[in-house]
This record gives C-alpha cells, sequence and structure tokens, in this order.
C-alpha cells in the first residue's frame, strides 16, 4: 500500500478495483486543509482517461505489471495474433482493446505486451514506426506558406499530414502517441 500523495507518472496502482495508470499528478496544500491529490489516471482496462481527487493519507495498492516483448503475427478478423519470441507462445486480442494501435502495425514488429495478474490489458508501442505511403496529393506549384502540408494514407490505413516535399512510396516516420508525421524514415 502506498499514499496516494507519493504517487508519480508511470505508477500503477489498484483503487476501488480499477487498474490505473498515472499520467498526470497535482499536489494542493492550502493553510487549513489537508493536502489533496489531484490525479490524472488512465484505466488499464477501458482506456478511459479520468482525474481523481483524494485527500493526503488516502492509501492505494501500488503494482507492477508484466511485461513481455511479442511478435505481431496477423489479424485474424476481429483479433491481432502475437507470438513469444522464447516459447513460441502465440496470444490474441481483441481488436475492440487495440482500436488506437492497429494503425501503427503492418506485420512482424516486436511489441511490447502488458499484463497484470494473467489479464492481457493491451500493447506498447515504440516511439516512432517507419511506414510506406501508398497514396499522396502531388504538391501545388507556389503554395507555400505557413509550413505547407497535404494529406496522405499509409500502408496500415492511417491518414497523416506530411510536408509538400514528400512523395508516394516513400517510408516516413509516424509517432505513435499522436499519429502525425516527424519525419523521413
Amino acid at each position: 500500500m502506498v499514499n496516494v500523495t507519493e504517487l508519480r507518472p508511470g505508477n500503477y496502482f489498484i483503487d476501488e478495483g480499477n487498474l490505473y495508470r498515472v499520467e498526470d499528478i497535482l499536489l494542493n496544500k492550502t493553510a487549513m486543509r489537508k493536502m489533496v491529490a489531484k490525479v490524472k489516471v488512465r484505466n488499464m482496462r477501458t482506456g478511459a482517461i479520468v482525474e481523481i481527487a483524494r485527500n493526503s493519507g488516502y492509501m492505494v495498492e501500488n503494482i507492477r505489471l508484466d511485461k513481455k516483448q511479442m511478435q505481431y503475427l496477423y489479424d485474424t478478423g476481429d483479433a491481432l495474433c502475437f507470438m513469444d519470441q522464447e516459447t513460441y507462445e502465440q496470444i490474441e486480442i481483441s481488436k475492440d482493446r487495440l482500436q488506437w494501435e492497429i494503425q501503427f502495425l503492418k506485420g512482424d514488429e516486436i511489441v511490447e505486451i502488458t499484463a497484470y495478474e494473467g489479464e492481457i490489458l493491451g500493447i506498447n508501442l515504440p516511439a516512432k514506426v517507419a511506414l510506406k505511403i501508398v497514396s499522396c496529393e502531388p504538391a501545388i506549384r507556389g503554395d507555400t506558406v505557413n509550413k505547407p502540408t497535404k494529406p496522405a494514407t499509409l500502408e496500415t490505413g492511417l491518414k497523416v499530414r506530411v510536408p509538400l516535399f514528400i512523395e508516394e512510396g516513400e517510408e516516413v516516420l509516424v509517432r505513435t502517441d499522436n499519429g502525425e508525421y516527424d519525419g523521413r524514415a
């Protein structure tokens, strides 16, 4: 058990039966009142981000998640299949749990699977992934004011805005936290 005021971003804990990851924490202490911790958390089962407020002295159960490197193999239609590189054990994770992550998986990537007591919570992607552009509009001559960009569709179906000099068939780096163009691969 740990006091809620001792939590830091990246910590995992259980409160009222929910499994949370701390995204941000703000400690507020006024003159005649106990310290209040406003904790911005992500529910690891639903993916929802909420803010909870607890008084100093409130105890939560601090936990550690199991993390394992696995290779993405294929899409079964309603789930994604991953394989452990050491034991060759395969697991399937429902597409409903991986709506955001699917946009960055093209096949054979190594990802980190997170689990808690055997319950698979999701996957952690690398900070950036290299994806090939399958279609984009040609640049319009003279359209060069305020960092011009054009829409592009990547091999996974993700649509991003890229600079005018990027052409169809090139590989670009895309950030997995917000889905934006980051540079050439």
